[in-house]
This record gives structure tokens, C-alpha cells and sequence, in this order.
């Protein structure tokens, strides 16, 4: 392993009925500002939960975050911060809301263009909000660790940043606020939680026996509890341990001291900014694509996916490989989500606006050995097809 550091602060609550913790959680004296998406946190009974919680509080609240929250409608809520002298933030929903509300609690006090933050990463963040988060919808790990990824419309750039000062306070997990997901959500939230923990393990051997057993007892549960969620979506503990796998996956510890790709995410965010796709069905459209493509320089790696997490132990080499490929493919298939290009209606033409982007946006050397150039990109787009 690599010399490395592990920190996490943020306290988290998991189990049924854990919302009314909130009382003691956010500061009495707390000006609050409630964000969330949709109305789904209306009909399933959360929203009602969280005010009974924080009754008698000073209280606003900013709906309308959207799936791959944009910069446009985050300003907005900017700006109510502002107007209202509101001191801490909740955000209530899934990972596109607790994205928005790490870029809210950084953008209020940040002397200059707020974009910039983007621009820049979160390198220039020097103070944040303080901010808790309540869990609807499990897949990308935003509730434990510092991370957002934020869509400016008007650019079509989807722009990535983390910092230090935007972990969130606590995060309350109650995997019973995950029973009313549409299917497409359940599907999209195991492959972007299958696909984080690849991002972190498919790459080379580090001598890193803890993290990589580490990341394929989540691929493992991934695989034996995602379509147990579409068959019986009010089972607790399916609900459960899927929840917990996808905050495992993306706070911190089981990339801690060994190399990261992340190549395929750059390419999803081109898809998403571009032609409006999910965030995990360009994953699930990409990573297939893209082992297929670095399949020589990922070789050791692949063979022991092959072997662990698919139990592809005999036989020739390239063959265990493929099959372990095919095998992920079919499994994101399986959870309802479409794994080529064409699967949503896209052709060849959309590959030389994506490379444009990756290039404009200087994405020109990805993943762990930075050997991912637009050459390769065109490969995996291609190959997606």
C-alpha cells in the first residue's frame, strides 16, 4: 500500500426511526434551510418526519434540486441563504441533493464567482456551512464524504469538487425511506454504488489485501442483494444492506492507499451534460466498454475479479476476463439498466461531441496511469455502441 491519510468526520445514524435524532442533532438556536428535490420526501411521510423533528425551530425550505443538481437552481437557493441569514443546512433526499448543499454551504461565504469553486475543484474553499444530511435514495455515497459533482445548463458542464470542509455534520440512513423508489432508482443507485467501488478496485495490485477484500465484499453484496431489492422492495434488510454498501463504497475507506481509475466517470459526466442520461446508466454503459478496452493494462486485476467476484478460476486467461466483463454487464442488465449507447436511443454521432468536451474540459489523461488519452476515450465510446 501507499502512504496514505484516512479521515471522515461526519457521525452517522443508521436504522428505522432514526429522523427524530434530529431534535438533538441540529442546534437548538439553528437557522435552518430544508433542501430537497421532488415530492417524493412529501408522499412517503419524510418531510412530515423532519418537521415534527425540528418543531418550534426556525425553519425555510428550497425544493426543486434536480437529478445532476445544476448551478443555475443552487444559486438560487444561494441567495435564500443569504436573504434569510439562514445558518445551517439539511438536505433531505439523495445524492444529487446533498451534492447541491456541500456546493450551497460553499458558495455563501466565497469571496468571488462562485463557479470558480468548480473551476478550481474546491481547492480554493476556505470556510463552509455547516450541514446534515437525511438519506432517501442510496447510491452515491455523497452522505460520507466530502465529494459533489454540480451540472452548469448553460455550459453543459458537469464539474466535479471536494474539500475537506464540505463532509457533512451527521447523515441519518434509514433504509425504510427507500421501500417507495421507483425501480429506476433501485437499479441506478446498486450500479452507481457497483461502479464506485470498481472505480477503486479495478486497476493493479498494490499489495493491498485489506482494501481489495474490502471492496469485493461490497461487489459481492452488490451482486447478491440488488435484484433481492426488485423482488421484494419492502424487505428491511435487503434495503439495509444495500444502503450501507453504497456509503461504504465512496467515503474514503476502501480507496485509502491504493490507485484510483475514475476515467469512466469523466466520460458518464460528458454523457450526462450532454444528452441528459443518468449518472449510473453511463456507468453502466461505459465501465463494460472500458475494461474491454484496458484489458491488458488491468489484466491482474480483471483476473482476480474474475476469480473472487465471479468465481472464474480455471480455464484460459482472456477467456475468464471476458466472462467476468460479460458477467458485470449482465448484471447491471439485470438490475434494470441498459448497458450500450443505443439501449437510450444514442448513434455513433454523439462520440465526437463527448471527445470535444473530454478535451475542452482537459480530460486528456485519465485513470490510474493517466494513459486514458482521447484516443481511448473514442475506443470506449465506440465500443459502447
Amino acid at each position: 500500500m501507499f502512504n496514505f491519510e484516512f479521515y471522515n468526520p461526519t457521525k452517522i445514524l443508521f436504522g428505522e426511526g432514526r429522523i427524530a435524532d434530529l431534535a438533538k442533532l441540529v442546534p437548538a438556536e439553528a437557522r435552518v434551510l430544508l433542501l430537497y428535490g421532488g415530492g417524493s420526501i412529501k408522499s412517503n411521510g419524510t418531510l412530515d418526519e423532519v418537521h415534527a423533528a425540528l418543531a418550534g425551530r426556525s425553519l425555510h425550505e428550497f425544493p426543486g434540486i434536480e437529478p445532476n443538481p445544476s448551478y443555475e437552481t443552487l444559486m438560487q437557493a444561494v441567495e435564500l441563504v443569504r436573504a434569510e441569514g439562514c445558518d445551517f443546512l439539511l438536505a433531505v433526499g439523495g445524492g444529487s441533493v446533498i451534492d447541491g448543499t456541500k456546493f450551497i454551504a460553499a458558495a455563501v461565504n466565497f469571496e468571488g464567482d462562485p463557479w470558480e469553486i468548480l473551476e478550481k475543484r474546491g481547492s480554493n474553499i476556505t470556510s463552509a456551512l455547516p450541514f446534515g444530511a437525511v438519506l432517501t435514495l442510496p447510491a452515491t455515497g455523497s452522505e460520507m464524504n466530502d465529494g459533489s459533482v454540480v451540472t452548469r445548463k448553460s455550459l453543459h458542464a458537469k464539474r466535479v469538487f471536494s474539500s475537506p470542509l464540505c463532509f457533512p455534520k451527521f447523515s441519518i440512513l434509514d433504509p425504510s425511506k427507500t421501500y417507495s423508489l421507483p425501480v429506476r432508482q433501485v437499479g441506478n443507485g446498486v450500479v452507481d454504488a457497483f461502479a464506485h467501488t470498481l472505480e477503486q478496485y479495478m486497476t493493479y495490485p498494490a499489495n493491498a489485501p485489506v482494501q481489495d477484500r474490502f471492496a469485493e465484499g461490497l461487489l459481492l453484496t452488490l451482486i447478491e442483494e440488488g435484484p433481492k431489492a426488485l423482488a421484494t422492495p419492502h424487505d428491511y434488510a435487503v434495503r439495509a444492506n444495500i444502503m450501507w454498501c453504497a456509503t461504504m463504497a465512496l467515503n474514503g475507506l476502501i480507496g485509502a492507499g491504493v490507485p484510483h481509475d475514475w476515467a469512466t466517470h469523466m466520460v458518464g459526466h460528458e454523457l450526462t451534460a450532454l444528452y441528459g442520461l443518468d449518472h449510473a446508466q453511463t456507468l453502466a454503459v461505459v465501465f463494460p466498454a472500458m475494461l474491454r478496452v484496458r484489458k491488458e493494462s488491468k489484466r491482474a486485476k480483471l483476473l482476480q475479479y474474475a476469480a473472487r467476484v465471479w468465481d472464474l478460476r480455471d480455464g484460459d486467461e482472456d477467456v475468464r476476463i471476458d466472462s467476468a466483463i460479460r458477467k458485470t454487464q449482465d448484471f447491471f442488465e439485470q438490475m434494470g439498466v441498459k448497458t450500450t449507447l443505443a439501449g437510450y436511443g444514442l448513434t455513433a454521432e454523439v462520440i465526437e461531441p463527448v471527445l470535444q468536451q473530454l478535451e475542452q474540459h482537459r480530460m486528456v489523461k485519465l485513470g490510474e496511469h493517466r494513459d486514458v488519452t482521447l484516443a481511448v476515450s473514442r475506443a470506449v465510446l465506440t465500443a459502447s455502441l
